[in-house]
């Protein structure tokens, strides 16, 4: 049975689904990010030479891309046009946004799968467009290489850094979960860094995104879980029907 689950995220919202499942599913949430992030300064940003009105379409991977997209704006007392262009790669990303902007459909953009692979498509449809791309201070070069093969004008910059938040010798001597959800490639390597003797044993692992799916594998750890899929497009869907299946068998 699994009664307890590590979610590698900020505790959330009231509101937030996660509650709904905890009560549907009796089960026991805590919520433990492995990472912090930490927005740069506007001096940071100035340095890399970038004018953020020169470009008329940015591109949105993350939350943590659109609040310190339009945080930097504010502190460098810039207006955003009322006419910029939002590619986001999933749904959940482009309602974010609102927090920040008026919602029109006309000038924000979506992927189904939460893969940039996705969005392509929709972006090649805007040629005309010059897209920012805001990133993480660790990221590769496989974004960039994916715009440049469609022939896309875009920039990359950075505008936030990751930085570790491990897990404590208590939290690590502690550890009695049934089950891991990660949410980046960050927070795999650095659960792994706090618990390098970490034996998997009956813990289920879950991992949201392609790129978080990979760096489990990768680390020789067993993968029970991935989302986003077509069926279940986001973590909460996945991981309740997940349980439901689960703990229907092992009752």
């Amino acid at each position: 049975m699994i009664k307890k689950i590590l979610i590698s995220q900020p505790q959330p919202s009231a509101k937030s689904p996660y509650f709904d499942i905890e009560k549907a599913q009796g089960v026991e949430m805590v919520f433990r990010p492995f990472f912090k992030v930490e927005g740069i300064t506007a001096k940071e940003f100035r340095q890399q030479k970038i004018n953020i009105l020169d470009y008329s379409a940015v591109v949105f991977t993350s939350r943590h891309a659109v609040d310190n997209y339009f945080r930097l704006a504010k502190e460098m007392r810039i207006t955003i046009p009322e006419d910029m262009k939002y590619f986001c790669v999933i749904e959940t990303i482009a309602l974010y946004i609102q927090k920040y902007v008026q919602y029109r459909k006309r000038k924000v953009f979506f992927g189904k799968t939460g893969k940039i692979a996705d969005l392509i498509p929709t972006m090649v449809k805007h040629k005309v467009e010059n897209y920012l791309v805001p990133q993480s201070s660790v990221h590769n070069d496989s974004l960039s290489l994916l715009l440049d093969e469609k022939g896309l004008k875009h920039r990359e910059c950075v505008m936030y850094r990751t930085v570790n938040n491990e897990l404590t010798e208590e939290e690590v001597k502690n550890f009695d979960y049934d089950m891991v959800v990660f949410f980046s490639p960050t927070g795999v390597q650095s659960f792994i860094s706090s618990m390098p003797q970490f034996e998997q044993g009956d813990v289920r692992i879950a991992a949201f995104g392609p790129a978080t799916a990979k760096v489990i594998r990768d680390s020789g750890l067993r993968l029970d879980l991935e989302a986003p899929t077509k069926e279940f497009p986001s973590m909460t869907a996945a991981v309740e029907n997940y349980l439901k299946r689960e703990n229907r068998v092992q009752q």
